[in-house]
């Protein structure tokens, strides 16, 4: 039977790779994005649904929750995606509105909508899941990323707080964490021969990825296959931690 899948920030990019993975396995998706009509475009090429939603916003989550129970009537999977890193710079420089904007988009975000869908599935009876996209930059820093990645080890946090608070309901929560990864928020390291090639020798697999290598975990754990796993954050990185 076709679940039901919510992917934020499903417009482009990782989001949109998991959408077309779930989508392979016959699920309905739904693509919750602020950017509207980039979505409804990308939903209408890739055959899914799609909505308007700032994860950041409480109301909006609140609202994104009624569409969804009246649309659809349950919610089985969350895919926690939707996220930015605003920009780069030393801590000690760093612009406070960029660090803020970070904050509320990639922790807020995935706190607001944890505790909406979980809700939502507690209240339903759905034994679901929810995936949360992570980053290797939670355990391994890099200079001028500070406040991505701390957003980031937030999120690793509250997957598992999450995981053994709603474990007793059947509902799993886990997170994958990639590396550097082909998208348009990475477009000033991957175009760029000389430090793609830099990054690229930290990594033992020797490339950075493609959405493609990221969205097969995110769907394996949103599975039966993956029934007995929750908590875990799962590095898809091509080895970069091992160095």
């Amino acid at each position: 039977m076709p679940r039901t899948v919510v992917v934020t920030g499903g417009a482009g990019g990782i989001g949109r790779a998991v959408a077309e993975a779930f989508l392979a396995r016959n699920d309905r998706v739904i693509l919750a994005d602020r950017a509207t009509d980039r979505a409804k475009d990308v939903a209408d090429r890739i055959g899914a649904d799609h909505m308007a939603l700032d994860v950041a916003d409480a109301a909006s989550v609140d609202a994104a929750i009624a569409e969804l129970e009246h649309r659809f009537g349950t919610v089985d999977v969350l895919v926690n995606n939707a996220g930015l890193s605003g920009g780069a710079g030393a801590l000690v420089e760093l612009d406070v509105a960029t660090f803020d904007n970070c904050v509320r988009v990639n922790f807020r975000g995935t706190f607001l909508m944890t505790r909406a869908v979980g809700a939502h599935m507690l209240t339903q009876g759905v034994r679901g899941a929810i995936v949360n996209i992570s980053s290797i930059g939670a355990r391994q820093p890099t200079p001028g990323l500070g406040h991505y990645e701390a957003t980031k080890a937030a999120v690793d946090a509250l997957t598992r707080s999450a995981a053994i608070e709603l474990a007793p309901h059947g509902i799993r929560v886990n997170a994958v964490a990639p590396g550097p990864v082909v998208t348009p928020m990475t477009e000033r390291l991957t175009t760029n021969p000389e430090a793609r090639r830099r990054w690229e020798a930290r990594i033992p697999l020797g490339t950075i990825a493609q959405v493609t290598d990221i969205a097969p975990a995110v769907a394996f754990l949103a599975s039966d296959e993956a029934r007995h796993i929750t908590g875990a954050v799962l590095q898809v990185d091509g080895g970069q931690l091992l160095t």
